[in-house]
């Protein structure tokens, strides 16, 4: 049995589109940890006051990063895998909860610190 044409190129788009979702994962965790370097170690090099406040939101920030690579990594297979047998790939709702949640946390307490200091 042969596959019709149009079902070939749409599951080559489809993949493809995969990869470039799997890459968008990675530059967003890449451009976090260029954030959390900067808050982590660049920042309290400059600052007078307090430095661990800063340190501490670089860590949280490069554990996001690392969360959101290891997501889309996750993601790709997953939607490969999805593709190789016809079926959809949703993800779960507890990890977008997770990584809202952490961006959530995240971004508050680098609005309370930027307030504070």
């Amino acid at each position: 049995m042969t596959v019709p044409a149009s079902a070939v190129d749409a599951t080559r788009r489809t993949r493809l589109a995969n990869e470039r979702t799997f890459l968008a994962w990675w530059r967003t965790a890449l451009g976090v940890e260029g954030l959390a370097l900067a808050t982590g170690k660049l920042v309290p090099e400059v600052t007078d006051g307090t430095k661990w406040p800063y340190v501490v939101l670089g860590a949280l920030l490069a554990l996001l990063g690392a969360a959101l690579a290891l997501t889309g990594w996750w993601r790709h297979a997953t939607v490969d895998q999805a593709l190789s047998g016809g079926e959809e790939a949703t993800p779960p709702g507890w990890l977008i909860a997770t990584l809202g949640g952490a961006l959530g946390v995240t971004g508050l307490l680098l609005a309370a610190l930027l307030l504070v200091t």
